[in-house]
Parts: C-alpha cells; sequence; structure tokens
C-alpha cells in the first residue's frame, strides 16, 4: 500500500496556513535542525525549491531516487515531486521556495533546453566548477538571503534578477554537463536566446514582428519558422507570452492598480489589455490579482 506523502508549504508547517511570501530563504542548518537534520519525505505542490549546498554531507531522495550529497551541489525540486532530506549538523547552505507562478524561466516560453530541466528534479554536482564560479553562485544565493531578511526599497526586482541570475548559470551548467557543451539543443537555445534577449528589451514598445525579424536578418516568415520550431509558438505568441508573464508579476507584486500596470505596459488603452488578459489566462486581471493573493494570504491592494 502506498505511504500518503504530506504536502507542505514549508515543510513541517500547515499548508491550510497561507504562507505570505512569493519567494522564502532560509539556512538549511536553521530549517533542518528544527527536526534533527532529517526532513521527511514530502512534497509541495505550489511551490518550486532550490537547495544549495556548499559544505557537508548527507542524502537526498527525489521522487524516488536516491542521492548521496556530494558538495558542494544544487538539487532543484519542481512542485508535486516527492522529497526528502538527511543532512549532517555540519550542513551549510540555503533553501529557497518559490511561488509557482512566479518562477522565472519555467513560464518564460514553451520550450528551450532550461524550460524542460525546470521541468524535472535536478541534482547538479559542482564540484568540478571553477572556484571563481562557485564563489559567484555562493556570493549570488548569500544575496537573495540578504535581501528577503531586509526587506528593503526594491527588494522584489532584486530578488527576481538575483535568482534568475542563479538558476540560469546553474542550468548551464548542468545542461552544458548532460550534452557536452556542443548539443544541438545548446545550438538552438542560443538562437532562441537572441530572440528572447530583443523581446525583454523591446515588449513594452509592442512592436511588430517585422522589427525583431529585421534585427536578425530574416524574414518574418523565416523568424516565425524557426521560432515555432523551437517553442511551438509564433512570434507573436511569443510576445504575448512574455506580457502576460509580466503582467502577472506585477499584479502580483506591484502595489499599482490595474490599469497603471497596463499603461507600464505599453498598453494605451487598459480594456484592451484586461480583454487579451482574459483571453489568454481565462481571468481577468482584477481576479487573478485577487485569487494570487489569496494563495499567498495577502490583502488586495484597491483599485484606482
Amino acid at each position: 500500500m502506498r505511504v500518503s506523502v504530506p504536502t507542505y508549504d514549508l515543510y513541517g508547517e500547515d499548508s491550510e496556513q497561507k504562507p505570505d511570501f512569493w519567494l522564502h530563504c532560509e539556512t538549511l542548518f536553521s530549517r533542518s535542525s528544527l527536526y534533527h537534520f532529517e526532513i521527511g519525505l514530502h512534497r509541495h505542490e505550489s511551490f518550486f525549491q532550490l537547495l544549495y549546498i556548499e559544505s557537508g554531507t548527507g542524502n537526498a531522495v527525489l521522487n524516488g531516487v536516491d542521492y548521496a550529497l556530494q558538495t558542494p551541489c544544487a538539487i532543484f525540486v519542481p512542485p508535486g515531486i516527492d522529497h526528502g532530506f538527511a543532512f549532517s549538523k555540519d550542513i551549510s547552505g540555503h533553501i529557497i521556495t518559490v511561488l509557482n507562478s512566479q518562477m522565472p524561466l519555467s513560464q518564460r516560453v514553451s520550450g528551450g533546453a532550461i524550460a524542460q530541466w525546470l521541468m524535472v528534479p535536478q541534482y547538479v554536482s559542482l564540484e568540478a566548477v571553477p572556484c571563481d564560479e562557485r564563489d559567484y553562485l555562493g556570493q549570488t544565493v548569500r544575496r537573495i538571503n540578504e535581501e528577503f531578511i531586509a526587506r528593503r526599497p526594491y527588494r522584489n526586482s532584486l530578488l527576481e534578477a538575483y535568482l534568475t541570475t542563479l538558476l540560469t548559470l546553474i542550468a548551464r551548467l548542468s545542461l552544458s554537463d548532460q550534452l557536452g557543451g556542443a548539443h544541438n539543443g545548446l545550438a538552438n537555445d542560443r538562437r532562441l536566446e537572441q530572440v528572447l534577449e530583443l523581446v525583454d528589451r523591446s515588449f513594452r514598445e509592442h512592436r511588430p514582428v517585422s522589427f525583431y525579424a529585421d534585427a536578425l536578418h530574416l524574414s518574418p516568415a523565416h523568424l516565425n519558422r524557426i521560432i515555432r520550431n523551437l517553442t511551438g509558438l509564433t512570434m507573436q505568441q511569443l510576445i504575448t507570452r512574455k506580457l502576460i508573464d509580466s503582467a502577472k508579476r506585477e499584479l502580483v507584486a506591484m502595489p499599482l492598480s490595474v490599469q497603471n500596470i497596463s499603461y507600464g505596459l505599453g498598453f494605451s488603452d487598459p480594456a484592451y489589455f484586461s480583454r487579451l488578459f482574459l483571453r489568454e489566462t481565462g481571468q481577468t486581471p482584477r481576479g487573478f490579482r485577487l485569487a494570487e493573493r489569496e494563495k499567498l494570504g495577502e490583502a488586495a491592494e484597491p483599485e484606482a
């Protein structure tokens, strides 16, 4: 008979108690020492987790697979994955927990090696990584922890930037190791990354597909074929996905009205923005904000 695996937001805390964060960061020692350094098998339905372990020993179970921890290492746990840990008492590192809807990269585009990498549990050894790169990763994790604790101005923007950097670097290390650094998947990702960088810079300006095609010295039809092959989306759908993902993040994290968020995203007509958001998500912007903030246990901001 299958043993029932408990579901938590943070390990050991009642999942019926609404969390008050989109990102949470703490040391592995502070959490695991509460449970004699043994974290029983459990799962998170609405959260991703990243463990960055700098030193110490232990074992991890990810979806039924056992790993003997060789530090330094990183462990990535998507929502719905059964996982548990046993750590030595000298364990050193951090655990970062992120609300699914706020996770960078995973919803950035429907395709690409990193997006696929984020969908499955990962154990990434960092033993062979040069010391300066390991130091940078460790510093980035510590900056996330410091920003989370300090609650200074522009905290959410910095947390998202640091987290995106951390995830991208670890994913790139893992994928380079898995694919030998010369696989077609990585070559395709580099091509896709060129497009995504252009979209990141220009999506608020609502440029036509021809603008991106010209910048890449391609015809619009050729660009559409490339993007559809890599992502399953047309170029226009990719741009719209970026707009909607950005709107979702701002609706949850920013104390602005829906109208002001729509203007900030380059829409001259807030009503059109609301119709587009409803078409793409099945919810109005206000409905999405209320639902997400209810998950976070936050009071919704008044609309202007």
